[in-house]
């Protein structure tokens, strides 16, 4: 009897402690609840080379010293970085202690370049003039009203590429999502190590961003039939005129959106900019759709590429990336703007318009109109970060399964807080998931936001757990608890432990 109080008294402590350790039950502790087929979707793949391998640290292959750059912050440095870029076939351009002022957009498009600082709070790039100003692009919102393009596109460390998607073969019959095998109609350009594209186009019906939203979209009439899936992968092995692929499908295929295999194979890959701060001039931040353009890098149409080390101050936006398979590290965001009427003093501090790329500790020390944004994109993983106040931005266009984890967003007061335009579906869409999420106010399911097949795990509350199979999934497990911590970090974990099993039974199997 003592012996079983005794128990119960150390158990009532580790729980009181936030030691306790609570499975999610579409998970479990490693995995062994998990299918192909499940509700909580596969972000394993997500960052750089898929996570299956380290960021390298190339060698420097220049220095920008050597190029005439001074790095007093009054010399303009804009052509030296140029020059040094210029004569790198591939290595790192190094930036050495310094202020540098930096006067136009700096475009890369060319693989292997890595940009290298030696610290984001010693070597300083700073930007005095806005995109706008030295390349004007103006455009319209939604509603018609002028503003400038680089509000939501654009940088001045600009990486630049192609994804070459040539179509190779038709997908003829249907398959189903968590599958991995696909018909074609013609193998002969399909071989065992490519990688390569299943792509989807929407009809005038927009029934795959129904299918996308899991038949419940919202409005969406000006889609207009404009949504796309996609999903790189890499061919496993062609028999006949079955295809094996090495991920699951994370949508149905059907043949009225005209599957195909595309080619992808980036231009523009193995490109970094690393241990650098960005600093723009402390103006007034007039609020939302006023941004000329002090956005610091963009990535578009690129894979495989990083940033990492980065210190941004003052800046209208963040990141905007549109690549595949990039893992931004270790960013933090500082502003000494005065902010607009809402408190805020950028507009988006990371923009993802792609897939499968990752956006780790990370820690906001400003508030954004939009701080966490994705838009027509899937499979991207943001996680162990932080904020005073932080919000998911879903950006409508269908953004389905991308996953936040292991975050702070501070005061909790604006989670769902996301922008738009009008009839262009839900702002989430199929299972994204939102797995252990802390904030200073308790959360709760919201109403309109997505379909009922999104995954709330974790999220600070005081809400009752529903868990419907079928419908809506709310598993209210207290933060401190959640076993994993992190889902898309075991995920990870247990996708490499499996592919190491298969080759040592594969290997097993030929002995």
């Amino acid at each position: 009897m003592k012996k079983t109080l005794l128990f119960c008294f150390v158990i009532a402590i580790f729980t009181s402690y936030g030691w306790a350790e609570t499975p999610s039950a579409l998970w479990g502790k490693s995995g062994e609840r998990w299918t192909p087929q499940s509700r909580l979707p596969d972000v394993s793949h997500a960052g750089y080379h898929r996570g299956e391998f380290d960021i390298p640290s190339p060698p420097v292959a220049a220095n920008v010293r050597d190029f005439g750059a001074v790095g007093d912050g009054e010399h303009d440095d804009t052509e030296a970085l140029l020059r040094a870029i210029g004569s790198v076939k591939s290595g790192a351009v190094l930036i050495p202690e310094g202020k540098y002022k930096i006067t136009q957009i700096i475009e890369i498009t060319k693989p292997g370049i890595v940009l290298r600082g030696e610290g984001s709070d010693k070597t300083i790039l700073y930007f005095p003039t806005v995109l706008n100003d030295i390349r004007p692009d103006w455009g319209a919102t939604t509603t018609g009203d002028r503003t400038s393009n680089y509000s939501w596109a654009g940088g001045f460390i600009w990486f630049k590429g192609s994804f070459q998607s040539q179509t190779l073969a038709e997908i003829v019959s249907p398959a189903a999502r968590g599958d991995k095998e696909v018909a074609v109609s013609n193998s002969a350009s399909l071989h065992a190590g490519d990688e390569v594209e299943v792509y989807m186009s929407d009809d005038a019906e927009n029934s795959l961003a129904d299918h996308l939203y899991s038949g419940d979209p919202g409005k969406m009439d000006n889609l207009r039939g404009r949504t796309h899936a996609s999903l790189v992968t890499r061919v496993v092995r062609v028999d006949g005129k079955r295809v094996v692929i090495d991920r699951p499908l994370r949508f149905d295929i059907q043949p009225r959106w005209k599957p195909v295999i595309r080619r992808f194979s980036p231009t523009v890959s193995e490109c970094g900019i690393e241990s650098l701060g960005f600093l723009f001039p402390v103006t007034p931040y007039q609020g939302h759709f006023t941004e000329l353009g002090y956005n610091p890098v963009a990535m578009s149409n690129v894979a495989h590429c990083w940033a990492r080390g980065i210190h941004i101050q003052n800046a209208d936006s963040g990141f905007f990336i549109g690549g595949r398979f990039c893992t931004v590290d270790r960013v933090v965001y500082d502003s000494e703007r005065p902010p607009d009427s809402t408190g805020c003093t950028g507009h988006h501090g990371v923009y993802i318009s792609s897939d499968d790329n990752l956006f780790t500790r990370f820690q906001f020390n400003t508030r954004f109109i939009h701080d966490l944004t994705v838009s027509h994109c899937a499979g991207n993983v943001f996680s162990n970060g932080s904020g005073v106040d932080l919000c998911f931005d879903h950006h409508e266009r269908v953004p389905y399964e991308n996953c936040f984890t292991n975050i702070d967003i501070g005061r909790g007061t604006r989670m769902w807080k996301c922008g738009g335009g009008a009839a262009l579906g839900r702002h989430c869409a199929a299972r994204g998931t939102f797995w252990n999420i802390r904030a200073d106010r308790p959360q709760s399911w919201p109403d309109g936001f997505g379909p009922d097949s999104m995954n709330l795990v974790a999220v600070q509350t005081r809400s009752s757990s529903v868990m419907d199979e079928g419908g809506r999934w709310f598993e209210a497990i207290p933060p401190d608890e959640i076993v994993p911590a992190n889902i898309h970090e075991d995920q990870l974990r247990h996708r490499l432990e499996s592919v190491k099993q298969t080759r040592v039974e594969d290997a097993a199997s030929r002995q």
